[in-house]
């Protein structure tokens, strides 16, 4: 329906470029965007302005949501 997902993610994950995203302490990401039937997401991130966004596989993410529990 055109709208994002906010996910309350901790720890580290990788993406699909081999780069490596840590927050020991927890963060909140934006999923954005999907592909390849959604095996993989966008992620928009603030945290970096120099990789403003990214993709990751739904696997490595829902990994990601579950050190915290939830997303909206």
């Amino acid at each position: 329906n055109g709208r994002a997902v906010v996910a309350n993610i901790a720890g580290t994950a990788t993406d699909t470029n081999g780069t490596t995203h840590s927050f020991e302490g927890g963060h909140y990401i934006s999923v954005v965007g999907y592909r390849d039937n959604a095996d993989t997401v966008k992620i928009a991130d603030s945290a970096n302005p120099n990789q403003a966004s990214y993709w990751i596989t739904t696997d490595a993410l829902a990994d990601w949501i579950a050190t915290r529990g939830y997303s909206a």
